[in-house]
């Protein structure tokens, strides 16, 4: 049997999305910023999707830019907007656990004389309201927060801290990376005040190479990539199409029938929590209530290092990650696990479980089962 439990690092892609997707790469293959009629149909696939991703935010089509995924989303959110408002000040707060496409990119911000705030997080991964009301400024340009964190699954306040945001300084931007929650939560950008947001495809059952930038009519913001002028000057360089429309499919599909398939997410990782926090020497990090992600555990075993449970249970064919897939294929130690206070010894022996909307109860049970077999022997061989 096979368990994919890694789905926090990236999910098959939907049966609809990838035959749309084969349809335009071999037949509707039409560039389109030609003037042609093979150009006008690439360009209508375009003009669809962007209907339906407009459609599960509520916000306009225009609004929405395509990119290459979520590491480009956040860098032109990030970056663009820095650039484009700098006049108005240089200083930027993030939170100190955000994913390396945002921390890294603020690292860059700094190099070039922007000041970045790092907000702490308690033992859950949650920022403080009152700590981000304090760190915001009259030359605060843009706060930048994840929604879902994707080592923990810890859910960060976003409607209240847009309503703290826009009140103690309406003129700083709100970026909110949802790479991990665009698909597992309603998102409203306008009720919850945010004006710039990060999608990544291939998190959703997309295709890899596909994302957009949801950016708010009117948000002043700089192009990162300079060219041709496609998407009104923002992204220039000719649209990946069949991505592109894939990804509005796949946007649809994970829209529709929607509380159901949270409450199947749900489902899963409770079971898979109950079950697993009875084996000897494993813990849970963060919330295990529906104030956490319902698609991500983090699970530490105590006495056993997380390469070599990875590869014990990748030898059953169960495959999960050692901390962010996205960051190196090298196991690092977790900023995040080491800003929420776990244990020195546990920083090295922490895995990820992740969850998708095709997760079955038996591929949890294989997983759980192989997991009471192996550590118990595993962690015999425990370094002293």
């Amino acid at each position: 049997m096979e368990a994919y439990l890694d789905n926090s690092a990236t999910t098959r892609c939907s049966r609809a999305a990838a035959e749309l997707m084969m349809k335009l790469l071999t037949q509707d293959y039409g560039n389109p910023s030609s003037m042609h009629n093979m150009g006008v149909i690439a360009e209508n696939y375009m003009v669809d999707a962007r209907k339906k991703i407009a459609r599960t935010l509520k916000v306009q089509e225009k609004e929405i830019c395509f990119t290459s995924g979520g590491t480009e989303s956040n860098n032109l959110a990030i970056v663009g907007t820095a650039e484009a408002n700098k006049r108005n000040g240089m200083h930027v707060i993030t939170s100190a656990i955000e994913h390396p496409s945002v921390s890294n990119t603020m690292a860059y911000l700094e190099g070039h004389g922007y000041e970045v705030t790092y907000l702490p997080v308690d033992g859950y991964g949650r920022i403080s309201l009152e700590e981000l009301e304090e760190a915001i400024r009259p030359d605060t340009i843009l706060v930048s927060l994840m929604q879902v964190n994707n080592e923990i699954g810890a859910i960060e306040p976003i409607a209240e801290a847009g309503e703290i945001i826009k009140n103690k300084n309406p003129e700083t931007l709100f970026h909110v990376d949802a790479i991990q929650s665009y698909g597992k939560m309603r998102i409203f950008p306008n009720k919850m005040k945010v004006d710039l947001l990060s999608v990544s495809g291939h998190k959703i059952h997309g295709p890899k190479g596909s994302g957009f930038l949801y950016i708010k009519d009117k948000t002043k913001i700089h192009p990162i990539i300079n060219g041709g002028g496609q998407q009104k000057g923002l992204r220039s360089g000719t649209e990946n199409v069949p991505a592109i429309a894939a990804l509005g499919v796949a946007s649809e599909e994970i829209y529709t029938d929607f509380d159901a398939k949270i409450d199947h997410l749900y489902s899963m990782r409770n079971h898979f929590v109950e079950e697993a926090i009875k084996i000897p020497g494993v813990t849970v990090n963060g919330d295990t209530d529906h104030n956490s992600a319902p698609h991500i555990v983090s699970v530490s075993v105590e006495g056993v290092r997380a390469e070599v449970l990875l590869h014990a249970l990748e030898d059953k064919q169960i495959y999960v990650s050692a901390g962010s897939a996205c960051s190196s294929n090298k196991p690092a130690v977790s900023r995040t696990l080491k800003e929420i206070g776990l244990r020195n010894e546990l920083l090295d022996s922490t895995i990820r479980f992740s969850f998708c909307v095709n997760t079955t109860v038996e591929e949890i049970d294989y997983a759980l089962e192989e997991m009471c077999k192996m550590i118990p022997m595993l962690q015999k061989y425990t370094r002293h």
